[in-house]
């Protein structure tokens, strides 16, 4: 069923951003099992726009093979919207993100669009985030010195073995943490020297989730 759900919230991603499928516009693009429907489905109307940016190099081979021009975002002036998946979400639409490792890139695409759009099964959904452990990118020399930051906030980390991200960093994987005041939280543990950032979207949060369930799909606005 999961994957079915999936299916259906890249459909309906592909209806909601319809609008934006101008010769001139540059869609932003996410990391994981969802997106990579999301992407099929975008690369079958790549004569209707321009280009595309990628949050990892997973998705920018992805969109290539299909046929989708990829930019730098460094070369973007504008992005309209940034489709991506996530790992939990809350009635707030602030997400845990990062289970494909490619979490920097895709809060640094997703910070220049002007909506992010997040879609999801309803499995991801969540009163509270914490469920699925939160990763943290660290530069690696920096590993062990964040692995005790995590434990002193009361979380369990293990780090992700043999995992690079494409920014040849490690990724510490915490479980164990309840998420009361998720941007706060993510500050926090941005401001730790050896972080890069970590998985918690909470101060760039999705402005609208596309949620799939067995009835069909709910939309979200936050």
């Amino acid at each position: 069923m999961s994957d079915a759900l999936k299916q259906a919230a890249a459909a309906a991603a592909i209806q909601y951003i319809d609008p934006w499928l101008t010769p001139d516009a540059v869609i932003g693009v996410g990391t994981g099992s969802t997106a990579d429907l999301f992407i099929d489905l975008l690369c079958e109307q790549r004569s209707r726009f321009k280009a595309a940016v990628a949050s990892s190099e997973r998705t920018a081979k992805r969109l290539r093979d299909g046929g989708v021009e990829v930019l730098d975002l460094n070369a973007v002036q504008r992005m309209p919207v940034y489709v991506d998946g996530a790992d939990e979400i809350n009635a707030l639409g602030q997400m845990i993100k990062g289970g494909g490792g490619a979490l920097t890139r895709e809060k640094i695409v997703a910070s220049v669009a002007e909506q992010f759009v997040c879609i999801v099964d309803a499995s991801k959904c969540v009163s509270k985030l914490g469920r699925f452990p939160l990763p943290i990118e660290v530069i690696p020399m920096a590993v062990a010195a964040i692995s005790r930051q995590c434990v002193a906030i009361g979380g369990q980390p293990i780090l992700r073995e043999g995992f690079v991200t494409d920014n040849g960093n490690m990724i510490i994987d915490v479980s164990g943490l309840v998420i009361e005041e998720a941007a706060a939280l993510e500050s926090t543990i941005n401001q730790w020297p050896g972080v890069v950032t970590n998985g918690l979207f909470a101060m760039g949060h999705a402005q609208v989730a596309l949620v799939a369930e067995p009835a069909g799909v709910q939309t979200f606005k936050y």
